[in-house]
């Protein structure tokens, strides 16, 4: 089927990248430029949720609760009479400047009410609520954003602006910061890093081809998404991620391999049409599959009720689709007409024959690991296991202003005036009552008195005659809010009256539940299906099993990490955020990713094996012949895949951090320790067992390298390198193949698991 492909791309060598090309550009123009526009704040909440119900009812019978939008807090000489008035003129004067999108003021100083005023009396504060709903509020803040920030007050009195608004736009400007930040930081040290790998201008750009198109039709998708669907602006920053690092590795992992290719064939059409042919039949394989599973993996965010994680879900899938399709398909077509043009304009002299395999890093480290192979086994599997232990101390909390560096002024703004006035904080947990007397709300509210783990006691804020009433109520402490909610549901509710728990820590707290409901069935989801896809590629039953226990390893490490910086707070001071919970939202996010990542890297390096052992390679030669050929491009891809992540570790975002530094330490873990130490050392001790799969297995598996070097044709290759020896530069290709009689320089008589040279030959032959 891919060998097929191959050759349909070099015999439309000039139509396919103009076709595929024509149509991203098509959809950047139709949808992909009005992203911007139709991207949005909301999308956290479930639903289903109590929570959710009780804002709708809420906002159905009194219109949105606006209180909170926008804070306009004064400190210093509140009390000096020209302060008071400057103060009243210039706030009250944004109703008028700003009538469609003022709704209401509540001003200390249009009527100084000691509420409004901290009990020192050094500061007090006007909240100004905004007529907008949806994505509408946040366009009516940056319509009076300027106005906001041009207060000015006599000497002695300063003024901050904060409110729940307020931090939506720093976090939605933040975004697109890192988005920006991603795409020329990033792009720019992926460049240089693919040169240096590469050595030549053509081949470093082959790459970038791929994460440019990819990026721009993912978002073009995910804009085309946006009109039917809610999504998160958070998915932005993730696709940008993604997209940008999976298409350049696999953009790396195909100009290698027909770079690889090139080397072992002439010059003629022919040659170069099979080096493209073979390319697609392995490389493009692997790409597909493992895009495959990459999907498989954040699919399973589709089983969670948050509109956030469906967006990041459907627009993650259509980068990481997008990536494998023009890899598979553009990058051969480019490739057919390149052909030895793909080394042309190089910066440095490379010569990829110059050394025998066996004497690169990338050889000699497998080797090591399977020599010492129990010992590796213990340590690096201890090593992980013990970088796991933090998780035990996680805990999670939903988005707010600590989301923001504290060097923020809109996060120090909303700081300060937590902590002046607990009351009217922004994030009250509320109770809607639907369909009770008089009697029965008093009964309710009388039972709210009870309630521990509050600032202050439960009040009425809004009612009607028909029995609808709101109460609110401000947690003592932020990270409290399991407990009160807990309370709260325990009330005895009389008959025929609806209670509805909501506000933003029900809304948290339904968040996780729906994290520890939902997650083992997404894991399990994931399991099967990465399992099924990889036993049909491997053509084994135990090479997955192993797979996924090295994925549960370095995901259970990496969480662990993430646990002790961004819950214990390691380093937060030099990183420059607030230690705090995490969003149960975005760390099952961080899961999917890491386990498709994972994936990935597995998939490159044990397809490779397989290859080597269908060519008649016994388990430790198709090891160290896997590993040699992959170790350096696995490395290159994690590299470029940190580089990304990197450029979004410098987010302002507390969100954004968790990705970006749980994929470093991820990837670092997993081109490292894992690939390159513990797979061998496993695969070494299970040997021969390392294949086993039923017959049905191998026969599909079989099937998806259908038209190209068949197993027997690969067999005669490596009886015919055997036959007749290379004298000289040996080709990367073939030098696994020309292994001699005395193997990595052990013969068969020093180490009797091997088998001898005559002995192999019979086998092949017969």
């Amino acid at each position: 089927m891919f060998y097929k492909w191959g050759q349909f791309a070099y015999r439309h060598r000039r139509i396919i990248p103009v076709v595929v090309i024509a149509i991203i550009l098509l959809m950047q123009v139709l949808w992909g430029s009005k992203l911007g526009d139709r991207l949005s704040q909301e999308g956290w909440e479930d639903p289903g949720a109590d929570s959710t119900t009780a804002a709708q009812v809420e906002e159905e019978v009194f219109g949105r609760d606006n209180n909170g939008d926008v804070i306009v807090l004064v400190s210093g000489n509140i009390n000096d009479k020209t302060v008071m008035a400057e103060a009243n003129r210039q706030i009250t004067a944004l109703k008028e400047q700003y009538p469609e999108q003022i709704d209401h003021i509540t001003s200390y100083f249009e009527k100084p009410n000691p509420q409004l005023r901290s009990a020192d009396g050094t500061k007090a504060f006007a909240a100004i609520g905004l007529k907008g709903d949806g994505e509408q509020t946040l366009k009516d803040y940056r319509a009076i954003e300027d106005a906001l920030n041009d207060i000015t007050l006599p000497e002695g009195a300063d003024v901050q602006i904060a409110g729940a608004t307020a931090i939506a736009d720093a976090l939605d400007q933040g975004m697109a910061d890192d988005i920006a930040r991603a795409e020329k930081i990033g792009l720019i040290f992926v460049a240089v890093i693919l040169l240096f790998v590469f050595g030549g201008v053509v081949a470093a750009a082959m790459p970038l081809v791929v994460g440019i198109l990819s990026i721009l039709g993912s978002l073009s998708a995910l804009s085309l998404l946006a009109q039917v669907q809610q999504v998160n602006v958070f998915s932005q920053s993730v696709i940008t991620l993604l997209g940008l690092g999976l298409a350049i590795d696999y953009g790396l992992f195909m100009v290698s391999r027909f770079r690889e290719e090139l080397d072992q064939r002439g010059d003629s059409p022919e040659d170069i049409e099979a080096a493209v042919a073979e390319t697609t039949t392995t490389a493009g394989k692997t790409v597909f599959f493992s895009a495959l599973m990459i999907g498989v993996a954040l699919s399973g965010l589709l089983m969670f009720p948050q509109a956030f994680l469906k967006s990041v879900a459907y627009g993650a899938i259509s980068a990481v689709v997008l990536a494998a399709i023009i890899s598979v398909a553009v990058l051969p077509a480019l490739f057919s007409m390149l052909g030895r043009n793909i080394d042309k304009f190089s910066v440095r002299r490379t010569n990829r024959k110059a050394r025998r395999i066996e004497n690169t890093v990338w050889y000699k480290i497998p080797a090591w690991a399977m020599r010492h192979s129990k010992p590796v086994i213990v340590g690096v599997a201890g090593a992980l296991l013990l970088l796991t232990l933090p998780i035990v101390g996680i805990t999670f909390g939903g988005i707010n202003e600590s989301y923001l560096p504290p060097s923020n002024a809109v996060r120090q703004a909303q700081d300060d005036f937590n902590e002046t006035f607990p009351a009217y904080r922004t994030d009250p947990v509320k109770l809607v009552v639907k369909g009770a007397d008089n009697d029965q709300f008093v009964d309710i509210l009388w039972q709210t008195r009870s309630v521990t783990g509050l600032a202050s006691p439960m009040e009425k804020t809004k009612s009607t005659p028909d029995g609808t009433f709101v109460m609110a109520g401000t947690l003592a402490d932020r990270n409290g809010g399991e407990d009160v909610v807990k309370q709260l549901r325990a009330i005895d509710v009389p008959d025929g009256v609806e209670l509805y728990v909501g506000g933003t820590p029900a809304m948290e707290v339904e968040s996780i539940e729906a994290l520890l409901e939902r997650l083992p069935w997404m894991a399990v989801y994931m399991v099967l299906a990465t399992f099924l896809l990889m036993a049909v590629l491997f053509g084994s039953m135990i090479l997955p099993v192993k797979a996924v226990l090295m994925n549960i390893l370095g995901i259970g490490a990496t969480l662990g990490f993430l646990t002790l910086v961004f819950v214990d707070g390691l380093g937060a001071g030099v990183l420059g955020f607030t230690p705090g919970p995490l969003m149960s939202p975005v760390l099952v996010l961080i899961i999917a990713i890491l386990y498709g990542l994972s994936t990935d890297y597995e998939v490159f390096l044990v397809s490779r094996m397989v290859e080597a052992r269908n060519k008649g390679a016994d388990t430790d030669q198709a090891i160290k012949y896997g590993t040699a050929h992959t170790g350096s491009i696995i490395t290159a891809a994690a590299l470029i895949m940190i580089v990304v992540a990197a450029a979004f570790a410098m987010s302002e975002i507390v969100m954004m951090k968790y990705i970006s530094y749980g994929l470093i330490i991820s990837l670092a873990l997993d081109a490292t320790l894992i690939r390159l130490l513990l797979v061998p050392a496993i695969m070494h001790e299970l040997r021969e067992d390392n294949w086993w799969a039923p017959r049905w297995v191998k026969r599909v598996a079989d099937s998806f390298g259908e038209g190209g070097d068949t197993k027997k044709q690969q067999q005669q290759q490596l009886i015919d390198a055997q036959s007749h020896p290379r004298t000289g530069d040996i080709p990367v290709g073939e030098t696994v193949l020309a292994s001699q009689h005395a193997r990595s320089g052990v013969s068969a008589d020093e180490d009797t698991q091997l088998i001898p040279f005559d002995e192999l030959m019979r086998r092949l032959n017969g």
